[in-house]
């Protein structure tokens, strides 16, 4: 009977300690738990922009009322030393956080750690990264560079002791007026010689100016406005070197080159202007340099051609160099190569190009001769070849078996090119064996892709390149090409105003990428 009577009892006591359970208030504290330290920041990375100035981020934590950063020098995380600088009080809102004006090529280390009232701070958690070399330089002056002697130009104030100058190992001890003006004038340069200086603090760069030195007009023929110019060619000897004043030249026609010449601008900031279109011909070389040339005034004389035509069949060309110059308002090409000739390199390096339509024709166009070489290096492009392709390169390698066919595209901007299809490519490459490389570019507003060609390098080099409203160029976009370039980022660069030509990158991850036609990097 006792033991009858135990088991309900028992039960009921068990479910009435079950209901208070469940009912009691101290249940919900389990579901929160306070910890007497904070947590340590997380996901701490390091962007270096500006060259000198490193942005931290690291995910925020609600429960943090500020964090602090110390940063170390040459400390590589070891954090044993005394910091460089503390930073407290930083807030939530304030990540990313910008560290600014760093030493430039120097390693740092930053720890950080969340601080609270009445919660024990968390550990330190760290990050180490590599600042690039300072520049504190400042643009030339219109009359800052001559033949001999070039200003030297930085910011007021900064210490500089030294500059030293390749090539000939020229050393200039800069004084403590020349720091307060931040100009230094060197002299005993070289004409059309192109320069390195280094801006020193003791051993620590600050700024690396590159420059060229104008041209020594005592080796070179002068040529103004009011000479024959296309007499004085027609009359050259392999070697001459002409320098041509600020001013017009021709009115739309054929300007002929059949020497191995250069052709330059006396003044880089007030560059000469070759109204017209150049015919390389008889296997000549030719170095274009701080030259407008300019395609508007070939409709007057009804002629419609490309920017430069490679005009002589059956020989082999030496180089064409174009550099430092602006080429705009061309109906037709850049290049036009449809002679069955060899061309050792063709090089447009720095320049400016513009509204050059390819109506008819490509923009790059070789369609009956071979390449050993073309490198497009450090150009802007824009308003150019809407409806045809980049680069046509047709198969004549039967013809030409020993030719290389190297191309190399790096660090330009390319803007508003290729955006009336969606078939055109930047690479109608048929050669055979041809090698390519596609590096450090900005491209925005293309709507083509890069090839549908058989012979197209199909495994090219590609990185550090920008695509924005490039859509096709990435393998997500189901167009039908032969490759992408799923490396490369779709930041907006923030082109101060492209419409007007002005390709400033605003952008602040692009610059620090070092991205496009540095030109336009701050």
């Amino acid at each position: 009977m006792t033991s009858r009577l135990y088991i309900p009892i028992f039960a009921l006591l068990i479910a009435s300690l079950f209901n208070y359970s469940c009912s009691d208030d101290r249940a919900e504290e389990l579901t929160s738990i306070e910890y007497e330290r904070l947590f340590s920041p997380i996901d701490i990375s390091v962007l270096v922009i500006n060259r000198v100035d490193a942005r931290i981020d690291w995910a925020p934590n609600i429960e943090v009322e500020s964090y602090t950063l110390e940063v170390f020098q040459d400390d590589d995380m070891t954090f044993a030393g005394t910091p460089v600088r503390v930073i407290e009080g930083v807030k939530a809102s304030d990540i990313p956080y910008d560290i600014k004006e760093l030493d430039g090529e120097t390693r740092y280390s930053v720890r950080i750690k969340a601080v609270t009232p009445g919660a024990t701070d968390s550990k330190w958690e760290g990050v180490t990264f590599m600042t690039a070399q300072e520049d504190i330089s400042q643009p030339f002056g219109s009359e800052d560079i001559g033949p001999t002697q070039a200003t030297l130009r930085w910011i007021p104030g900064r210490v500089i002791t030294q500059i030293k100058l390749e090539p000939g190992n020229i050393t200039h001890t800069v004084s403590s007026d020349e720091i307060t003006a931040g100009a230094a004038t060197v002299s005993g340069l070289t004409g059309s010689t192109s320069y390195s200086a280094l801006l020193l603090n003791g051993t620590k760069v600050r700024a690396t100016i590159n420059f060229e030195t104008l041209l020594d007009l005592g080796g070179a023929i002068e040529v103004t406005p009011e000479d024959d110019f296309n007499a004085m060619l027609a009359s050259a000897e392999n070697g001459d070197a002409f320098a041509l004043h600020p001013g017009k030249y021709g009115n739309g026609g054929k300007v002929t080159v059949n020497k191995n010449i250069e052709i330059r601008g006396v003044f880089p900031s007030d560059r000469p202007v070759i109204s017209g279109y150049i015919s390389i011909e008889d296997g000549a070389s030719l170095l274009l340099k701080d030259i407008i040339l300019d395609g508007a005034d070939q409709a007057l004389v009804e002629i419609d051609n490309h920017a430069i035509i490679f005009n002589t069949a059956g020989v082999t060309y030496g180089d064409l160099i174009v550099e430092g110059s602006i080429i705009r308002n061309v109906n037709k090409g850049l290049f036009y190569l449809n002679v069955a000739s060899l061309v050792e390199t063709i090089t447009f390096n720095n320049n400016i190009i513009h509204d050059v339509m390819s109506s008819g024709s490509d923009f790059m166009d070789s369609r009956s001769g071979a390449f050993n070489n073309l490198n497009f290096t450090n150009n802007t492009v824009y308003n150019c070849v809407p409806d045809r392709d980049f680069l046509r390169y047709d198969d004549k390698s039967g013809d030409f078996p020993t030719a290389t066919s190297i191309i190399n595209i790096d660090h330009n901007t390319i803007h508003g090119v290729i955006n009336g299809s969606t078939s055109r490519r930047l690479f109608y490459v048929r050669f055979v064996g041809n090698k390519i490389s596609f590096t450090n570019n900005i491209v925005s507003d293309l709507t083509g892709i890069f090839t549908n060609q058989a012979n197209t390098d199909t495994n090219p080099t590609l990185g550090g390149n920008n695509f924005f409203n490039a859509p096709n160029l990435f393998s997500d976009s189901g167009a039908s090409s032969r490759f992408f370039d799923d490396s490369a980022t779709k930041d907006d660069p923030g082109f101060v105003n492209s419409s007007a030509g002005d390709f400033t990158v605003t952008n602040i991850i692009v610059n620090a990428k070092g991205t496009g036609d540095p030109r336009w990097l701050q």
